[in-house]
């Protein structure tokens, strides 16, 4: 009899070591798949992130035109007048009002300025009204609200490129 226990007892412990070795097999084939799902796909995400990205900037370092900051040597300008606009907030309760003037590569461009002065003025207030007070109160900030002006302003000319814009009054409330 005590023969017979030993024996179911083995058999007993034999099927729960050959059960407990399967759920551990699936486990580990689980969560490799799961990891080499994850850098496969991850990977041509990244990889295509990259791409675009790469693409993305090729295609705006054709169109952008740094500002000059040749500073001895400034082309005319072309002053706008003041511009007052209502900053990018909740409570709409912040404006700003600005006088700038703008620096041509030549006097030519003077002429065609003259013709698409109310798209200037749309352009830069357009610029103007979608920022909020913290993008415009900084240094760089308004370092790239100067970038983002030019470079609009720039793609709308045919006779020459705008060089600089100079804020001559900048007051933000």
């Amino acid at each position: 009899m005590a023969e017979e226990i030993e024996e179911e007892v083995q058999k007993k412990s034999g099927g729960n070591m050959v059960l407990i070795l399967i759920i551990v097999l699936l486990v580990v084939l689980l969560v490799g798949g799961a990891v080499a799902a994850f850098f496969l796909l991850g990977s041509d995400d990244e990889s295509a992130a990259n791409q675009s990205g790469q693409q993305m900037s090729a295609s705006t370092t054709q169109k952008k035109i740094k500002r000059s900051t040749d500073y001895l040597s400034i082309g005319p300008m072309y002053p706008m007048s003041e511009f007052i606009v209502n900053l990018l907030s909740e409570s709409g309760s912040r404006y700003l009002k600005v006088a700038l003037d703008i620096e041509l590569d030549s006097e030519n461009l003077a002429a065609e300025m003259d013709k698409k002065k109310s798209l200037i003025r749309d352009i830069v207030i357009r610029s103007l009204s979608s920022k909020t007070f913290e993008e415009v109160s900084t240094i760089k900030g308004k370092d790239r609200l100067k970038d983002e002006i030019v470079t609009k302003i720039n793609d709308i000319l045919a006779d020459g490129q705008i060089r600089n814009i100079f804020f001559t009054d900048f007051v933000v409330q």
